[in-house]
C-alpha cells in the first residue's frame, strides 16, 4: 500500500516545498510591510516568463552577447537564468514597491487595491508580450526525462526541482536567522517603530524585503514552470495557496510556513492518488481543519480569537 503511494509522496514532497518557497517570500512582505501583496502571484509567473525567453530561441540581447548566449550549453544557460530571471523580475519589484510607498501607515485596503491593479496590469502585459497560449520552459537534458527505481519510473526534474527548492529554504534561513541583515529584517516585523528610532532606514529595509521576496517568488516560477507549464493566469494558481500557507502555518513563521507547505503538498498528492477532482479541494479542508481548532495556525502566536 504505502509502496504504491511513494509517487504521489515524493509528488507531493515537490509540490510542497514549492508552495513553501512561494509563501515564504509572501510572509516576508506581510511581516514587514504589514501589507498582503496581491501582486505576489503575477510576479511568479514573470519569473516564469523571463526565463523562457532567457532560454529560448532568441533572447532579446545585443547581436554579439545573443550569438554568446546561444552557444552555451543549455545547462549552463539554465543555470544562469536561475539567477538572472529572479533579479529582472526584482527590478519590477522595485518599481512595485515604489508605488506602494504613497499607502504606507494608511488604511491598508488601500495596499490592497493598489497591489491588485499591479497584478491585473502585469497579467494584462503578459498577455500582450507573449499571448494566450500555454508554453513549455525547455530544461536540460540532464534532469529531463525520467529513471527506473523500484520498478517505478520517476520524473528526475521532480527531484531537481525538490532539492533546489529545499537549498533556497535553507539560504533564506540563514539569511534571516544567521546574519545582522536577518536579524534587522525580524525586528522590523516585529516593531517598525523601534527600527527607526535605532537609525535604521525603513523605507530601504521594505524595499530590500520586497525585493528578497519578489525573487523567491521569480525563482519558484521557474522551478514550477516545467511541472505547471507556462499561461499568463498561472500566477493566481500560486497565490492563493501560498496565503493559504501562510494564514496555515501562522502569519510570520518561518518554520510555520514550511511545514504548512508541505502539509498542503502532501494532502494534495495523496488526494490526487485516489479522486483527482478533489486534490486542489483537500487544502482548503485542511486549513478548515486546522483553524477550527488552533484560530492563530500551526505555529502563530496567540491572538485575541483565542482569548
Amino acid at each position: 500500500m504505502v509502496f504504491n503511494l511513494l509517487p504521489h509522496l515524493i509528488n507531493g514532497l515537490t509540490l510542497g516545498l514549492l508552495f513553501a518557497l512561494i509563501a515564504l517570500g509572501f510572509m516576508l512582505i506581510v511581516g514587514v510591510m504589514e501589507q498582503i501583496n496581491l501582486a505576489h502571484g503575477s510576479l511568479f509567473a514573470l519569473g516564469a516568463y523571463v526565463a523562457l525567453v532567457l532560454v529560448g530561441p532568441k533572447p532579446p540581447l545585443p547581436l554579439g552577447i545573443a550569438e554568446w548566449w546561444l552557444a552555451q550549453p543549455l545547462g549552463l544557460r539554465y543555470a544562469l537564468t536561475l539567477a538572472l530571471a529572479p533579479a529582472v523580475v526584482g527590478l519590477v519589484g522595485i518599481a512595485v514597491e515604489l508605488l506602494m510607498r504613497r499607502t504606507y501607515g494608511k488604511d491598508p485596503l488601500f495596499g490592497l487595491l493598489l497591489t491588485f491593479g499591479v497584478a491585473m496590469v502585469i497579467e494584462e502585459a503578459i498577455r500582450l508580450i507573449w499571448g494566450t497560449r500555454d508554453y513549455v520552459l525547455p530544461t536540460p537534458p540532464a534532469i529531463s526525462g525520467g529513471f527506473i527505481a523500484l520498478d517505478l519510473i520517476w520524473s528526475a526534474y521532480r527531484f531537481y526541482a525538490a532539492a533546489i527548492a529545499a537549498l533556497v529554504i535553507g539560504l533564506t534561513w540563514l539569511l534571516i536567522e544567521k546574519t545582522p541583515y536577518g536579524s534587522i529584517i525580524k525586528a522590523g516585523a516585529h516593531d517598525s517603530e523601534m527600527v527607526r528610532a535605532l537609525g535604521i532606514d525603513l523605507s530601504k529595509l521594505r524595499s530590500a524585503v520586497f525585493v528578497l521576496g519578489t525573487m523567491l517568488a521569480a525563482v519558484a516560477g521557474i522551478i514550477l514552470a516545467p511541472i505547471w507549464g507556462i499561461r499568463p493566469h498561472m500566477g493566481v494558481d500560486a497565490v492563493v495557496p501560498a496565503f493559504l500557507v501562510i494564514v496555515l502555518g501562522g502569519v510570520g513563521s518561518f518554520w510555520g510556513a514550511v511545514a504548512a507547505g508541505l502539509m498542503v503538498g502532501m494532502v494534495v498528492g495523496l488526494s490526487g492518488a485516489y479522486a483527482s477532482e478533489w486534490s486542489m479541494l483537500s487544502m482548503y479542508l485542511l486549513l478548515v481543519a486546522v483553524v477550527t481548532f488552533r484560530a492563530r495556525g500551526l505555529f502563530g502566536k496567540k491572538s485575541i480569537l483565542e482569548a
